[in-house]
């Protein structure tokens, strides 16, 4: 977003903002004022204390606090865990150390909509049942599932379960209310929403104990040690004010986006894989005729990118887990790529996508 990257230029440039926020000099202060006033400026977007918020390096950290965090802080709580195997890789990852030291994982089945059996969730929470760990928004589909039947399972069952929500691909994109949703733990990163790579943050609700991933010097109430940028947090600050004031206005553009991209796919003999009420910014579909590489490819000499898999996961040349997980056969899986929107997206540039897609198609065929 050129705001963000005109403000931290200005920010790099000028020598009083140089400061070690823990510093008790003129520019320390001045940069621990500069921190200070973003994370408020956060914590009021968000609807919480700015002393619930931990900035870190992005949502793959957040994430791991999260889960490695919260268990070791709370061994009485119990071994047992719940989640899905359609989560983020940095979930999954986490998920499968904890299974070497000893946790045990539940991983509860997604339907072909990539929704959870919240039911079979509810069945599962016991008495030693620690952590519910679940994405908000499928960062492949934009399956988006229901935080409330989750903390009302919970509070049903056993209420000093914690949940933990990946909201990576929520924020900024579709209305969060942290204290309606009952969580206690969530994820946030800031390239999400055109604030540069390498900032995050994670809430963690007042009074839940977590034991720090990064120790050192105590920064951030001990909760994540290193020396605070005070550029990047103000760069997410109004990187996501710019968001949140402008996602009402862009969320029908959005929508309209995906209609014409799912027609013009279908019309084409594509298949929809992501939901009907998925989060309108990402669009799965798969190819039959094409091979998921050879269209990104294809795709890519007329400057449209798309992805076959999570990016993060992409270079491994491993099918979808997440497709995988909602059933999708494997022919149609292999096939899949990912169309993901920005809120500056427009419906001419969707247009075009979908003039590139009707040219490709045609040449394929007068190929055969």
């Amino acid at each position: 977003m050129p705001e963000v990257v005109e403000l931290i230029q200005k920010d790099l440039s000028d020598p009083m903002l140089f400061g070690n926020p823990g510093s008790l000099h003129k520019m320390g202060r001045i940069a621990e004022q500069l921190w200070e006033n973003s994370l408020n400026d956060i914590s009021r977007i968000l609807r919480v204390s700015a002393d619930e918020l931990i900035v870190t390096s992005g949502g793959t950290e957040s994430i791991n606090t999260s889960l490695t965090g919260y268990l070791h802080a709370n061994p009485r709580n119990g071994k047992h865990i719940i989640s899905t195997r359609a989560e983020h890789k940095a979930s999954l990852e986490t998920l499968l150390r904890l299974e070497k030291s000893g946790y045990e994982v539940s991983y509860v089945d997604v339907d072909r909509s990539g929704q959870p059996d919240y039911s079979a969730i509810e069945d599962l929470i016991r008495e030693d049942t620690a952590l519910i760990t679940l994405t908000h928004v499928n960062n492949e589909t934009g399956a988006m599932l229901s935080p409330k039947r989750i903390a009302d399972a919970r509070r049903r069952k056993n209420p000093r379960t914690a949940i933990h929500l990946d909201c990576v691909q929520t924020l900024g994109k579709c209305p969060i209310d942290l204290r309606e949703w009952g969580a206690d733990m969530v994820s946030f990163s800031g390239h999400k929403i055109h604030c540069v790579k390498g900032v995050g943050l994670l809430y963690i609700k007042k009074g839940t104990r977590i034991e720090p991933l990064i120790v050192g010097g105590g920064q951030q109430r001990g909760m994540r040690s290193g020396t605070e940028s005070p550029w990047l947090i103000r760069a997410f600050a109004v990187a996501l004010t710019d968001a949140i004031d402008n996602m009402k206005e862009s969320l029908p553009v959005i929508y309209e986006c995906r209609r014409l991209l799912c027609d013009r796919i279908v019309g084409l003999d594509g298949i929809i894989l992501s939901p009907t009420d998925a989060s309108p910014y990402i669009v799965n579909a798969s190819f039959g005729r094409f091979q998921s590489e050879t269209l990104l490819h294809a795709m890519e000499t007329h400057d449209v990118f798309i992805s076959t898999i999570s990016a993060c996961t992409s270079k491994k040349k491993k099918m979808s887990h997440v497709l995988s997980a909602m059933r999708v056969p494997d022919s149609v899986a292999r096939n899949a790529v990912r169309f993901s929107f920005s809120r500056f997206t427009t419906t001419a540039e969707i247009s075009e996508v979908t003039r590139v897609l009707d040219r490709i198609t045609e040449e394929y065929s007068l190929m055969k």
